[in-house]
């Protein structure tokens, strides 16, 4: 029944954040696949066999069953900082899917305020509308019997039906949006709105930023669009190291104990360890690995243009959120005195003009026509200063389920 209702509903339920959910646990498993490369790696094997040799000259064939029975152990020593570096780019891919799953959060959130409030704009149009048409119904039939005494013209009773027919087209219009924007709401919150609210909400408790200064501080740690690119540099300059360390040398250390078993006729068992210490530096790979580092190089520079390009991109778009809610602000206060002026002046001109004094047919429907809009307007003013406000928390990063306060 409440906006606060239909937040909650599309946090939990969404597919898409639901989905994105699901990738940032994949990506906490990369970061322990990364830590797995310094643990130590230990292999297990063995074999079981029978040999026969047999003798062409009679004599005693020879018999035996060899077997083996193997424990290998490996520890990466050094790898050219490509480890350490592979390892930093998966933390901090951890957390750039936490920003994308916060980046999504946001928009569903979004999504499901102007979907909510959109259905309530309707249902408060179609109810407008519903009372302009009773209004002109009721005044074609004053008009009629005016006509019969003779009090006005044919002209007068034909521009109150003009009307009476605007009206119904604008009816059957409200309507027509109202049953796009129920399954629009259904689709994005997963229920039905229930009740016959139209109310826009007033919301008190979205604690947005005071100003534009604090508004540009705030988006600066935590709008979740420049902190993937911020996050997508730090890891390209990673890639770079990565690059780097196939172009060094690595060392592995490795401990291997072996059992045999009737290795041959005159071998009846046997012990082997071994420790390796082996050191490798590709010195040429026809040239790939120098390609690939420049490659990362290129890319680190182009991560780089496009985190300055998401700098400027941020603060537009916050000075542009905050412009629209300041705006916003101001056009609804403005109408609701236009609402005002408007009932006082049509409650006016109708008596004068159902007392038969000097108004026309022509000024009661304009005035009619001007309470209308100015009421259809105020009721939009009411979505745009609130949706204002969410796109302004959209802009900051902080249109989370946390800061308003939903189940999580």
């Amino acid at each position: 029944n409440t906006l606060q209702e239909s937040l909650q509903s599309a946090y939990l339920n969404n597919s898409k954040l639901n989905a994105e959910r699901a990738s940032m646990r994949a990506s906490k498993e990369e970061k322990r696949e990364a830590v797995s490369e310094f643990l130590p790696n230990v292999t297990v094997s063995g074999y079981d066999s029978e040999i026969e040799n047999t003798n062409p000259l009679g004599d005693d064939d020879t018999n035996f069953r060899p077997s083996e029975q193997s424990i290998l152990v490996e520890q990466k020593i050094f790898q050219g900082f490509g480890g350490v570096a592979n390892l930093q780019k998966k933390r901090q891919g951890q957390k750039l899917a936490e920003f994308k799953l916060k980046k999504i959060e946001q928009e569903i959130l979004l999504e499901a305020a102007k979907a909510h409030t959109e259905l309530l704009l309707n249902r408060k149009k179609v109810d407008i509308n519903l009372s302009n048409v009773d209004l002109l119904e009721r005044q074609v039939e004053t008009d009629q019997n005016r006509l019969e005494k003779g009090e006005i013209n044919l002209t007068d009773l034909a521009q109150s039906e003009s009307s009476l027919a605007g009206a119904e087209a604008q009816l059957i219009a409200a309507k027509n949006d109202l049953i796009t924007s129920k399954a629009n709401f259904e689709k994005i919150i997963g229920k039905k709105l229930l009740g016959e609210s139209t109310e826009i909400p007033i919301q008190n408790n979205l604690n947005l930023p005071e100003s534009l200064a604090t508004a540009y501080k705030i988006s600066n740690s935590e709008n979740p669009d420049l902190q993937i690119s911020i996050l997508e540099y730090e890891q390209s300059k990673l890639d770079v190291t990565i690059a780097a360390s196939e172009l060094s040398p690595s060392a592995t250390l490795s401990y291997e104990r072996a059992e045999q078993d009737n290795i041959s006729a005159t071998i009846q068992e046997r012990t082997q360890e071994t420790v390796t210490a082996t050191a490798k530096w590709p010195l040429f790979a026809g040239g790939k690995n120098a390609f690939n580092y420049r490659k990362f190089q290129e890319k680190r520079n182009q991560k780089e243009l496009l985190l300055e390009e998401q700098k400027k991109t941020t603060k537009t778009e916050v000075a542009n959120a905050w412009s629209s809610y300041q705006s916003s602000k101001s056009v609804l206060d403005s109408i609701r005195l236009q609402v005002k002026a408007a009932e006082i002046a049509n409650e006016g001109i109708t008596l004068e003009y159902e007392s038969g004094t000097s108004r026309t047919t022509l000024e009661i429907i304009q005035s009619r026509s001007i309470l209308l809009n100015s009421r259809i307007n105020l009721a939009s003013s009411e979505r745009n200063f609130l949706i204002s406000q969410f796109n302004l928390l959209a802009a900051t990063g902080r249109l989370t389920a946390r800061h308003l306060n939903l189940q999580q």
